[in-house]
């Protein structure tokens, strides 16, 4: 006989905080867009959930020189940083479709694993390349820390928002197969800094997404930054493209990423 789940609704940051924990047996239900397929196909039985929706986490705030998303904000919502970041909006246009994004979140996105015919997580470069700092809860209480280590330790965390300094420009590029439920291949998010340094993060790859610092040591050249960008990633093989594709897809992404960054320079 299957256990029935036992099903919490916080009604703020820190009732979600407490009901969370340390995260054993938890289950974060934000937009359902990944876990309740997984439910649904038998992959996942959680024996707690705990429902983001009432949490308080949907909120963006921009102070005019730092932008701070919670993770509960609907990936569609990212659109409203269209003027300061258009590289985060394309990417979230890039996400799935209509419906999915409008009910998927930025922390779900985020904290998503590979998927088992597909890549996941298509925010997590565009947060990557503008150096965001991740905000969580979980054992041993709340921490920030660059983006880079909460996906290398996101288990048993709980993310409460992300944040970033505004960028002087932005780019992003991808590989993508025409259909109406968008999946992304391969993409590149490149970002310029106030103080003009550039960023470079992929995603579509074997694990999460990456910071591609081989390649941004050389980005004044896009040929050399390009062919460089492959020491910095695993390529998979999946449903959608083969390692060997993505090998040749991904120093032409870069190109056209740096390409963008020069010409709104």
């Amino acid at each position: 006989m299957t256990q029935a789940t036992e099903v919490l609704f916080p009604s703020s940051v820190d009732e979600a905080v407490a009901q969370f924990g340390d995260g054993a047996g938890i289950t974060v239900v934000a937009g359902g867009t990944i876990v309740v397929p997984e439910i649904t196909y038998g992959r996942l039985t959680p024996s707690r959930a705990l429902m983001l929706g009432g949490a308080g986490l949907d909120s963006i705030d921009d102070d005019g020189n730092t932008v701070t998303v919670g993770a509960g904000v609907p990936v569609s919502r990212l659109t409203e940083l269209a003027d300061a970041v258009p590289a985060l909006a394309q990417c979230a246009l890039n996400v799935a479709d209509i419906e999915i994004r409008g009910q998927a979140t930025v922390g779900g996105n985020l904290c998503a694993g590979h998927g088992p015919d597909a890549p996941r997580g298509d925010l997590q470069g565009a947060f990557l390349a503008l150096g965001a700092t991740a905000r969580s809860a979980g054992a041993g209480g709340e921490r920030s820390e660059p983006l880079e280590e909460f996906l290398d330790a996101r288990d048993g965390r709980l993310l409460l928002d992300v944040r970033f300094a505004k960028p002087a420009a932005s780019a992003f590029a991808s590989l993508d197969y025409p259909h109406t439920h968008e999946y992304t291949v391969l993409a590149v998010t490149g970002v310029r800094t106030q103080d003009g340094a550039v960023r470079l993060a992929a995603t579509g790859l074997a694990d999460h997404g990456r910071r591609l610092p081989s390649a941004e040591a050389v980005a004044a050249d896009p040929e050399a930054a390009g062919a460089a960008a492959l020491d910095d990633v695993a390529l998979g093989d999946d449903a959608l493209a083969s390692a060997w594709y993505r090998s040749r897809a991904l120093p032409v992404l870069v190109r056209r990423v740096l390409s963008q960054l020069e010409e709104s320079s």
